[in-house]
């Protein structure tokens, strides 16, 4: 009896044994010690040689593998610009390899080392890394980067990610200006600051459930000690006015402190010429007709200042301040539009003619501060951080209408209008956030808390001139208060197989909100939960081909001034309004993907939006009036399909094509009789550049860039066809310190538009030319120990993005 309990003791042992799994981890770093993210690491069986594993480094260059079956195996490890390590091991037991330094591929040319590298490519299992840190695109500005980022859509006058408008992050932290801001900030800041460019189409549950996509923009960490900062400037000639932008980034590090400083200037002017025609249609029958010329001329001059310190109380505990500022000086902000507008009768007979001058002048001053601190906590990679945050945005404008009334072919007027409005916005937010991070034996979670406090108050005086007396017009003036406290909860967890990564997340939002007109005497209160599930699902086929599946659910509130309920008016008959009743929008977004080989991407999509928020135009024809009017429609769908690649052809040529094919379908009713309207068609987005280096250590560049959308479906009008051929060429001197560039932008001017607007008695006609057809000329210069990485961080707020204003 004892010599088979031995037996089978021994039997036990000896199952075990061999069905025992391993597990093997490290941290790649370089040979500064710093460590080396989204390393591609590889496990090959050491006889066959084929892949047993794979998987990349962290953010902090940790690697793991789990359940690796006893035997010998060879890891390879790669990295663009490092040489390829390889390592024999042999697993019998529990592995941690500590550190895993690869050494720099350096180049020598003509007594200059030079470390040369191209942009790749890694997909996680919820996002998209465009690597561009010492690559090619160093000395380019941040907006030229997104321009070349895979799956991003970029044009002079906006940024979208699946025919939606992302939400820009730079290191996590949100960046809340206008997006016309957005694109002047980016434009100002030299891209040798950033490591790579995150595309997240379907946002994880840490992030704000707020907005359709995330565009996070990483910048360079931990730099060694010492000092370094570059020059920048950008000079573009439209075929009117200059637009300039020019600024300069300072970088400084010591034992504790860690301190980035970036000023920036954007004094520029813009043209824009619009025709428009609208049709007021009564009883299926043209009633008049007006035709309006309309000349703009906005001056602006954007003065921003971003910056953090960061200091190292211990080996495991930091804390930082980050400010972010943006100020716009009262005599720098100018806005006029002159037009004129010919009146007709039902038979085309010119009625009469009215001109308007509306000249306006601005005023602005958004800017926030944050206090991080974070702290590693027992356990390997077990970390808490919190933030606290605060956001205070003046924004105000004085507005002079004067408009003439002329019967044809007079030149004295037979009726003159004069009104003055003025209007003031000022918003302060509080925010506290708490997160926590813990990787486990078979997994990874991260939770956190965040607490919200916005208050708003706009306030909009409109006067009546007449024999230069003011007469306060009661119908259009009136303060607006806005309340809301916003309480977020989320938690995720993430696992990694083999080949297979999964990461599952829930994010809870309550709402609690109160809008009050006072001389209204309105109020609207409101209060909500909602839940938004995320879900990603990523396989590696092998070592070149994965597929992956994603769903997650968003949120759109409205931004407060489509909430005001002023009308702001461009002349004495046309206006925009806000809506105080506005609701919320409710995205579902599903997304399933292909790569193959590496280097190609096919992406599945669909997206369903319930009360999506417009601006809508409407001719009320009552009134001969001309309304832009937020409103919520019943709903929205959109599906395509979207190609990516970005692959080098020759050494000397890379290859870049978006495509996206897409159908966009909306259901919304019509103001005046409540019809149901239904507009849908099929829309493509196409991007084909091509990037060329020449010279022997390859300091000339040239990029050629032709973008293409045929006619498409916005809202309820249909926008023309367009495109644009955009060409540059850049080089650098003294050891990749300096470069200067030279382009064009819309070559053949081709971007210019139409759009067109009939549904039941809405008919109207607008054809836009603006300064489309630019040259450019840029330079960079970086002096001091120019080959530090930075530090820079920017303020984080989900709510900073709603403190829109009415561009007029």
């Amino acid at each position: 009896m004892i010599n088979k309990l031995i037996k089978l003791i021994f039997l036990s042992c000896s199952i075990i044994s061999f069905s025992q799994e391993f597990n093997i981890s490290g941290i790649v770093n370089d040979e500064n010690k710093l460590p080396i993210a989204f390393a591609n690491i590889v496990l090959l069986n050491s006889e066959t040689g084929n892949s047993e594993s794979g998987t990349i480094s962290k953010e902090n260059g940790e690697f793991n593998f789990e359940k690796i079956n006893q035997g010998k195996y060879i890891l390879k490890i790669t990295f663009l610009g490092f040489k390829e390590y390889s390592k024999s091991i042999e697993v019998f037991q529990n592995i941690d390899l500590k550190s895993v330094v690869l050494i720099e591929d350096i180049e020598e040319l003509d007594g200059v080392t030079v470390v040369t590298r191209r942009p790749t490519i890694t997909r996680t299992v919820d996002r998209l890394i465009f690597n561009v840190e010492n690559s090619t695109l160093s000395n380019h500005n941040v907006f030229d980067v997104l321009k070349q980022t895979p799956g991003v859509w970029v044009s002079d006058d906006g940024i979208t990610i699946k025919n939606s408008t992302p939400v820009v992050y730079i290191n996590d932290r949100r960046v809340y200006l206008s997006e016309n801001e957005i694109i002047q900030l980016l434009e100002g800041t030299s891209a040798n600051i950033v490591k790579s460019i995150e595309v997240i189409t379907n946002p994880p549950a840490k992030y704000d459930a707020q907005g359709a996509s995330v565009l996070n923009i990483v910048t360079n960490k931990n730099i060694i000690s010492g000092y370094h900062g570059s020059i920048f400037g950008n000079y573009k000639q439209g075929f009117k006015y200059p637009k300039y932008s020019y600024g300069t980034s300072h970088f400084y590090k010591s034992e504790k402190i860690n301190v980035y400083l970036n000023l920036n200037d954007n004094p520029r002017k813009d043209y824009r010429n619009q025709y428009q025609e609208e049709n007021f249609i009564e009883s299926e029958e043209i009633k008049t007709s007006w035709i309006t010329d309309y000349h703009r001329v906005r001056k602006s001059e954007l003065k921003t200042l971003n910056g953090n310190i960061d200091y190292n109380l211990s080996s495991k505990s930091n804390i930082g301040f980050t400010t972010n500022i943006l100020y716009q000086p009262r005599k720098t902000g100018q806005l006029d539009i002159n037009s004129s507008t010919q009146v007709f009768s039902s038979t085309m007979e010119l009625d009469s003619i009215f001109n308007t001058f509306n000249n306006s002048v601005n005023e602005k001053l958004n800017f926030g501060f944050t206090l991080d601190y974070s702290t590693k906590l027992k356990r390997e990679g077990e970390e808490l951080s919190g933030n606290l945050h605060y956001t205070h945005y003046d924004y105000s404008d004085f507005q002079d209408v004067n408009t003439g009334y002329f019967y044809p072919n007079e030149t004295n007027s037979f009726r003159d209008n004069r009104f003055q409005t003025y209007s003031n916005q000022i918003t302060k937010i509080f925010t506290g956030q708490l997160d926590y991070e813990l990787p486990l034996k078979d997994g990874f979670i991260e939770g956190g808390i965040k607490i919200s406090s916005i208050s708003s108050e706009s306030e909009l005086d409109q006067n009546l001139v007449e024999h230069r007396t003011q007469q306060i017009n009661i119908d259009n003036s009136d303060t607006f208060l806005y309340d809301e406290m916003n309480y977020a909860a989320y938690f995720s967890y993430s696992k990694d197989w083999t080949k297979w990564n999964l990461k599952l997340g829930l994010r809870s939002e309550l709402t609690d909100l109160e809008g009050e007109s006072l001389i209204a005497n309105e109020i609207n209160k409101n209060d909500y939960l909602e839940l938004f599930p995320s879900f990603y699902l990523l396989h590696n086929l092998n070592d070149k081909n994965d597929i992956y599946f994603s769903y997650n659910r968003r949120i759109f509130r409205p931004n407060y001034n489509e909430l005001n309920p002023f009308r702001v008016y461009f002349t004495d008959n046309s206006y925009i309004v806000g809506n105080p009743n506005l609701q919320i929008e409710i995205d579902d977004v599903l997304t399933l993907g292909y790569t193959f080989d590496s280097k190609y991407t096919f992406e599945l999509y669909y997206r369903y939006e319930n009360n999506p928020t417009y601006e809508i135009g409407f001719q009320d024809v009552d009134n001969n009036e001309i309304q832009r009017i937020y409103a919520n429609i019943e709903e929205a769908t959109s599906y395509g399909l979207d190609f990516t690649t970005y692959t080098s052809i020759t050494n000397s040529w890379s290859l870049y094509c978006y495509s996206s094919f897409f159908y966009y379908d909306t259901k919304f009713r019509t103001f005046d009789s409540n019809d149901l309207v239904k507009t849908g068609r099929w829309g493509f987005y196409g991007l084909f550049a091509n990037y060329f280096s020449f010279l022997k250590d390859k300091s000339l560049t040239l990029d050629a860039t032709y973008t293409y959308i045929p006619q498409i479906v916005d809202g309820t009008s249909i926008v023309s066809e367009r495109g644009g051929l955009d060409i540059s060429v850049r080089k650098t001197f003294w050891g990749n310190k300096a470069s200067l560039s030279l382009g064009i932008i819309d070559a053949f001017n081709t971007q210019n538009f139409t759009e067109t607007t009939k549904f039941l008695n809405q008919d109207s006609f607008l054809d836009s030319n603006i300064e489309n057809r630019m040259l450019v000329l840029g330079f960079n210069y970086k002096f001091g120990n120019y080959k530090l990485k930075t530090n820079k961080k920017d303020i984080d707020m989900d709510e900073r993005d709603r403190l829109g204003f009415y561009q007029k």
